[in-house]
């Protein structure tokens, strides 16, 4: 399982990637609202905090050992550069297709 504080920052980073690669291109894209729809593990940790953690699931996950609840959630983000709407374009990188 993954955090979703780290699926969310990994994206955010993918983003910048693509942003940065506009910088120079005549065609660029404006990035609109993001929905990310992921399955989601909610697991407590009944220690003094009492803490609550959304995993993300992976594929093939396993969760036998683990007490947790799993939920279907869907996130809307609106990506914000400073007070302007993002543009993305740039070449495809070797590892993407």
């Amino acid at each position: 399982m993954i955090e979703l504080s780290t699926v969310i920052r990994e994206l955010r980073e993918e983003l910048t990637t693509a942003i940065d690669a506009a910088r120079d291109e005549s065609l660029r894209l404006e990035l609109g609202a993001i929905e990310l729809e992921i399955s989601v593990a909610v697991t407590q940790e009944d220690d003094l905090g009492g803490k609550v953690k959304f995993w993300v699931l992976e594929l093939g996950t396993d969760l036998k050992d683990t007490t947790a609840s799993t939920q279907r959630v869907k996130l809307t983000l609106q990506p914000r550069l400073g007070d302007a709407t993002p543009w993305v374009g740039g070449r495809t990188e070797p590892r993407e297709r």
